[in-house]
């Protein structure tokens, strides 16, 4: 390769220093630089080096410029169209339409079959990263359907969502000298059989984890308070009547519930719930989600942090279960912004606005 490369003189060094001071574009000007060190005498490498150029593209500049002169110095990416796409917008709607179907085959789409659809419409092989880039393109995103039980009313959850503003005013009220706070509770069953649950492993090394079917539980009782990330926590043996009390009982106090303090409670329908041998301390109110609407109810989102403690893990005994489960809690209850963004719904009422 020559240390010296040869400018034609389409422009004097003057005016090409000229052109390299007045350039607004900095790619322009950086051209221009390059080719006014070059028409100076300077080395390949002493330009590169002056302007953090590779020493081909200083090369392929000067070629460039003596061939077609000093306009070929502006940047020409702005003249880019880029390639041609793939899709007509007639073909980009009909893909549209098809995504929001089954799949011909009876399956997912997926990224590769896209392109292989695209393939038939073009006549070219597709690439499965093009399918993939069209599956975005048009606005599509990679989700997991939310399960609703087939008995699900959703008139009854919406109604759900514009009566309970009104049922917490009502209680404010009713009274008008006590704080009233917006609660949530859920009971959660974790035992001695096995959570699996998907981990960052090295390429070419799949994890395993040790494991032994057992059935033996406890539950999680889980009180939050979605407005500002609060939570309690129980760990309690069983779901009945008894215990349940037990959870009102030991929460109103944690939480000071009284004639000063009115706790709102949202909660499903569970018989242990709704018993009419249910003893609910003073202060707190029960209030019920519609029939089969999980959904609506806040502390579900709190079961995937909970279990992250337990996941992948074997344990002996139940009490050693208890104890990790316990501090997974704890540390739960110390980071109340995180809690409050996955459970403060965009519906649910916010009291101190």
């Amino acid at each position: 390769m020559p240390k010296y490369v040869t400018v034609e003189a389409h422009l004097s060094p003057d005016e090409l220093a000229h052109l390299y001071r007045k350039a607004v574009d900095p790619v322009e000007r950086s051209h221009f630089h390059i080719i006014w060190l070059l028409a100076q005498g300077k080395r390949v490498s002493e330009v590169a080096l002056v302007t953090g150029y590779c020493l081909n593209w200083i090369r392929i500049l000067a070629r460039r410029y003596n061939q077609e002169g000093a306009q070929v110095l502006a940047d020409q990416r702005k003249q880019n169209t880029g390639a041609p796409a793939l899709l007509s917008d007639e073909q980009k709607n009909q893909l549209r339409q098809l995504l929001e179907q089954a799949s011909p085959d009876g399956g997912l789409w997926t990224s590769p079959k896209v392109a292989h659809w695209m393939s038939g419409q073009t006549g070219r092989k597709i690439h499965a990263q093009r399918g993939w880039d069209y599956l975005k393109h048009l606005g599509f995103s990679l989700r997991i359907p939310r399960p609703r039980h087939h008995k699900a009313d959703t008139e009854q959850q919406e109604a759900f969502k514009r009566e309970l503003p009104e049922q917490v005013k009502h209680i404010q009220q009713a009274h008008p000298q006590a704080e009233v706070e917006l609660w949530c509770m859920d009971e959660h069953r974790i035992g001695l059989k096995p959570v699996i649950r998907r981990v960052w492993a090295l390429k070419g090394h799949r994890p395993v984890v040790r494991v032994q079917q057992r059935y033996e539980w406890l539950y999680v009782y889980g009180f939050a308070r979605p407005e500002s990330g609060d939570t309690h926590w129980l760990l309690l043996p069983s779901v009945n009547v008894e215990v349940f009390t037990i959870a009102l009982e030991q929460f109103a106090q944690a939480v000071g519930a009284g004639p000063d303090r009115r706790i709102i409670l949202v909660l499903d329908r569970a018989g242990w719930h709704s018993s009419q041998m249910l003893r609910v301390p003073d202060g707190i109110h029960l209030v019920f989600l519609p029939p089969y609407s999980p959904e609506l109810q806040p502390c579900e989102r709190l079961w995937p942090l909970t279990n992250e403690a337990i996941a992948n893990r074997y344990f002996k005994m139940l009490d050693e279960l208890q104890e990790v489960q316990a501090q997974r809690c704890v540390t739960l209850q110390n980071i109340p912004i995180g809690i409050r963004h996955i459970t403060f719904f965009h519906w649910w009422p916010a009291l101190s606005s």
